[in-house]
C-alpha cells in the first residue's frame, strides 16, 4: 500500500495531517525512540506531543512506558472499530438533519406543492420518470443504490448510455445491494468497468438520484413490503442542498470499490474480484454466490492468499493487499 493510499485511508477515518504522517513514521521505523518519529514526521516536541497523543486515543499506537521513550504501532482492529463508529454516527446526524429539514419543508410546502418545488410521481409513472432523469443529464449524476428495486427493463443500459455520454456518475452502494442476487454481476460490474466511480457503505439513508444540481429523486421506498412505488422529484431549494451535502459527506466516508475493473499485475481477476469482495463487506455466502464457487473452495482461495501475502488473519490480508496495489 502506498503512502498515499494509507494516508487517504486515514483521513477518511478522522484522523488529522500531523498524526498520518506519524503513524506513516511509526511503520516505518517503529519499535523506535518518539523523539526519532517526531524527526522523520517534521513535527516539534509540541507538535508531535499532539499528533501521538491522538493516535495513542485512536487505539493505533502504544503509550511509551513510565521512563521509557520506545514507541510503536499497535493492531489497529479495536482502534479501527471505534473509529469507523464514530464515522456512522457522523452519517446517522446527517441523515437525521436532512429528515429534519424535509419534515419542515413538507410542512410549510409540501402541502400546497403547486409552487412546483416538489413534484409527487406514484406507480407506474416512477419507471419513466427516473429514466427521463438518467437522459436528462448532462453534467454528473450522484446516486444512493439499495434494495428495494423497482423493475425497470433497460435500466443498466441507460446508465452506460449516460457514461457514454461523458456523464459523472458516482455512485454510493449498500452493502445490500452487492449481496442482492446477480445484481453485482449484471449491473454494478458493468458500470463500474464503463467508468462509473463506485463506492460501498453498510448502508444508505435514502434511495436518491441527484441530476446534475438541477433536481433529485427521492424514493419514498417500504422496505419491509419491498415496495417502491413514489418518488418526489425535488426542484432547488434548501432540500436539494440538504441532499447534495449528505451525498458528499457519505461518499467521502464510502469504500472506493472498483470490482474487476483492473487487472494489476501478478494478481488472477478473480482473486481480486474476492479481494473487493471483501472490502466491500460481503459476507462469505455471498462471495461463494457471486463467484460460482463452494464456500470449501473459498476458503482455499483465501488461504493461498494469505499464504502468498505472509498474512496470518484476514485483516493483515487486506493490508498487505492495499500494500501490493491489488485494492
Amino acid at each position: 500500500m502506498t503512502n498515499a493510499r494509507l494516508d487517504e485511508a486515514l483521513r477518511l477515518l478522522g484522523i488529522g495531517p500531523e498524526a498520518r504522517r506519524v503513524y506513516l513514521a511509526l511503520l516505518e521505523l517503529a519499535p523506535a525512540p518518539l523523539a526519532a518519529i517526531g524527526s522523520a514526521s517534521g513535527l516539534g516536541r509540541a507538535e508531535l506531543a499532539t499528533a501521538y497523543a491522538s493516535l495513542v486515543d485512536a487505539g493505533l499506537a502504544s503509550a511509551a512506558g513510565e521512563g521509557e521513550d520506545v514507541v510503536a504501532p499497535v493492531p489497529p482492529a479495536a482502534g479501527l472499530e471505534i473509529l469507523a463508529r464514530h464515522r456512522a454516527a457522523e452519517v446517522e446526524e446527517s441523515r437525521l438533519a436532512v429528515g429534519g429539514a424535509f419534515e419542515s419543508f413538507r410542512r410549510q410546502r409540501l402541502a400546497a406543492y403547486n409552487d412546483h418545488l416538489v413534484e409527487v410521481v406514484t406507480g407506474d409513472a416512477v419507471g419513466p420518470r427516473t429514466r427521463q432523469a438518467w437522459a436528462s443529464a448532462r453534467a454528473q449524476i450522484r446516486q444512493f443504490e439499495s434494495p428495494p428495486y423497482i423493475p425497470l427493463p433497460g435500466a443498466t443500459d441507460d446508465s452506460l448510455a449516460t457514461l457514454a455520454r461523458g456523464v459523472t456518475q458516482r455512485v454510493v452502494y449498500s452493502r445490500e445491494s452487492l449481496e442482492h442476487p446477480g445484481h453485482l454481476k449484471d449491473v454494478i460490474e458493468p458500470c463500474i468497468k464503463a467508468g462509473e466511480q463506485a463506492r460501498v457503505l453498510p448502508s444508505v439513508p435514502v434511495k436518491l438520484l441527484i441530476i446534475d444540481d438541477a433536481y433529485a429523486l427521492v424514493s419514498l421506498s417500504i422496505r419491509e413490503a419491498d415496495v417502491h412505488n413514489t418518488t418526489l422529484v425535488v426542484q432547488p431549494c434548501g432540500l436539494l442542498s440538504a441532499l447534495v451535502a449528505l451525498f458528499e459527506q457519505s461518499w467521502q466516508n464510502a469504500l472506493p470499490f472498483h470490482g474487476h475493473a483492473t487487472r494489476p499485475g501478478g494478481l488472477p481477476p478473480a482473486d481480486r474480484r474476492l479481494l473487493w469482495l471483501l472490502a466491500g463487506g460481503a459476507s462469505d455466502d455471498v462471495i461463494a454466490r457471486e463467484m460460482g464457487i463452494s464456500r470449501r473452495t473459498l476458503f482455499r482461495r483465501l488461504a493461498v492468499l494469505m499464504a502468498r501475502l505472509g498474512a496470518a488473519n484476514r485483516f493483515q490480508m487486506a493490508l498487505q493487499a492495499q500494500r501490493a496495489g491489488w485494492l
